[in-house]
């Protein structure tokens, strides 16, 4: 095939059966989310096909490469296709980042009597405050909500203890930083051949990159210890989805590094075609951008 050439698939059955995996996976959730006894059971089932559907397709891909059907414009599909997954993931966390935004700069100051809103001046947004929460104090974190039990009847957990932002969250930012630089230096060192190097600094990461799981997994022990949970406001809420979030895709990450060592160990890869060692070292990057955001914003100021 030359350069020129767009390559034409074979047909498949893989789309189907991810299909099929999904809608399993989400008839499950729905059901599970309504106290359906075996709303688990299919959210399980689901997920499985998903798994299989991914390693089959996958090793397609992956076979389809390393036999060299693919060409220049190929490459080229590849990596549009990844920059586009990364902006809707960039998209996907912008709207969690923006609910924070509206909840501390508009909506808190809003109950607490600010006028910062086209609707009302500065009397008419006091008098409001008072109608709604008399002697709501509007400051952030909101450790202490207004009111005791949420519209659903869920009693809300006040009083809560701030995860200290220099312990385990500057811990984590150092792990994920230090994990970017490791990449790097495994990124050189494959475009070099240095194959010793490469497996050494992919096994650095993939190491930086679990510690801070680990790490994530004890802030939340101690956090839901010292009272702060998703009942726990606004605050709690947007604070386990951002970081829940994050560490979901770290996870996905770690998965994905050592897939990429292992087709490193598999002789896949050299210095000239190795997408798929960019294309993970991009989404990566992208979660380390990520959390420096989270570190800021929610822990930090």
């Amino acid at each position: 095939m030359s350069n020129q050439d767009y390559y034409v698939p074979h047909g498949t059955y893989w789309p189907i059966i991810g299909s099929i995996g999904v809608s399993t996976l989400f008839v499950g959730f729905a059901n599970q989310m309504h106290g359906v006894e075996w709303g688990g059971s299919v959210m399980g089932l689901g997920m499985a096909i998903i798994v299989f559907m991914l390693f089959g397709w996958l090793g397609t891909v992956v076979n389809e490469s390393v036999n060299g059907m693919y060409n220049k414009q190929v490459d080229k599909s590849f990596r549009w296709g990844m920059s586009w997954f990364i902006f809707s993931e960039v998209m996907f966390f912008a709207a969690f980042f923006g609910a924070l935004f509206y909840a501390r700069i508009l909506s808190v100051p809003w109950l607490g009597g600010a006028d910062n809103n086209m609707f009302s001046g500065a009397t008419e947004a006091l008098e409001t405050s008072k109608y709604i929460w008399e002697g709501f104090q509007a400051t952030w974190p909101l450790i202490n909500t207004p009111g005791a039990v949420g519209q659903s009847g869920v009693e809300f957990s006040s009083g809560f203890k701030l995860v200290d932002t220099w312990g385990l969250p500057a811990l984590n930012t150092g792990l994920l930083l230090t994990s970017g630089v490791t990449l790097t230096y495994a990124h050189h060192a494959l475009r070099k051949g240095h194959r010793n190097a490469l497996v050494f600094w992919m096994l650095a990461t993939i190491a930086l990159g679990a510690a801070f799981l680990g790490f994530q997994i004890a802030e939340y022990g101690h956090a839901y210890h010292d009272g702060l949970k998703l009942t726990s406001g606004i605050y709690g809420s947007t604070f386990y989805l951002l970081t829940g979030f994050h560490g979901f895709h770290v996870t996905i990450g770690v998965i994905m590094l050592t897939v990429i060592l292992y087709r490193i160990q598999k002789g896949h890869f050299d210095s000239d075609n190795h997408f798929a060692f960019e294309g993970v070292a991009w989404y990566w990057h992208f979660v380390d951008v990520v959390w420096l955001g989270l570190f800021v914003f929610v822990y930090w100021i």
